[in-house]
């Protein structure tokens, strides 16, 4: 081993040290806030960052708490939902707040709520769905690890087709290739814009009551509990002034 190799592999051992002295210490040690969600008609790429009126209130949010070193990612849902999962440190947003999740994750503020409804084309007059049970007899576009996945399922719904985007769904559903789709009203504006395609060739036939939910922020389980209580203060504050519900009634 040369002496350079020594000095570089005694200063990485001198800083691990160091570290675990902090952590144990009960000092919080610093660590950078990973905030990660997917393409919304709140979280989107907005030249080199990530914008959205949701994002604006994370960023807040985390700025409130003093909690500065952070950094903003968008993934498919499924990556940012495994980060979360299994990394310290990360802040999944926007994610629905379940049963089954409630215990997998710190959850630090809902930002909003959320109401669901299954679209199909319009001119496709062959699917009849007047009720939950009647979807059933058709295919529907979800997204991998998604709540609307998670909550079809629990219902017993097998014809599901799973994609990584909502824009392939989307896609899926102009094809043909299958014959319904779980959107909110924002969501169902946002893809037809993307995807370059009439609204008015989409019909809403069934909304999902026992869907509806809240959006929130959400740390990683094995996160700080100092951070996550800075976080919730701040995000109770900036709700309680009114600031929360101004920027997410922002159009984009």
């Amino acid at each position: 081993m040369t002496h350079a190799t020594k000095t570089h592999t005694k200063s990485v051992f001198v800083s691990l040290l160091l570290a675990s002295a902090c952590c144990f210490s009960g000092i919080v040690c610093a660590q950078t806030i990973r905030a990660v969600t997917e393409t919304t008609p709140y979280t989107f790429q907005k030249g080199d960052r990530v914008g959205g009126s949701a994002t604006e209130v994370v960023e807040k949010t985390l700025q409130a708490a003093g909690l500065t070193d952070y950094q903003v990612k968008l993934y498919p849902w499924a990556r940012a939902y495994d980060m979360a999962l299994k990394e310290p440190g990360v802040l999944i947003y926007l994610i629905a707040r379940t049963t089954a999740r409630e215990q997998q994750f710190k959850w630090a503020g809902e930002i909003m709520k959320i109401q669901y409804h299954l679209y199909r084309l319009r001119d496709r007059s062959d699917l009849s769905v007047k009720t939950l049970a009647d979807a059933k007899n058709y295919t529907i576009g979800v997204m991998r690890d998604d709540v609307r996945q998670q909550y079809l399922q629990s219902k017993g719904f097998y014809r599901l087709a799973v994609s990584a985007q909502w824009i392939d769904n989307f896609n899926k559903l102009i094809k043909r290739q299958v014959d319904l789709v779980p959107l909110t009203e924002d969501d169902a504006s946002s893809l037809c814009a993307e995807a370059h395609f009439d609204c008015a060739g989409l019909e809403r036939v069934l909304t999902l009551d026992e869907a509806t939910t809240g959006l929130y922020m959400a740390y990683s389980a094995s996160t700080a509990d100092s951070t996550v209580q800075r976080t919730r203060t701040a995000f109770d504050r900036l709700k309680a002034d009114g600031s929360v519900r101004r920027i997410m009634e922002k159009k984009p």
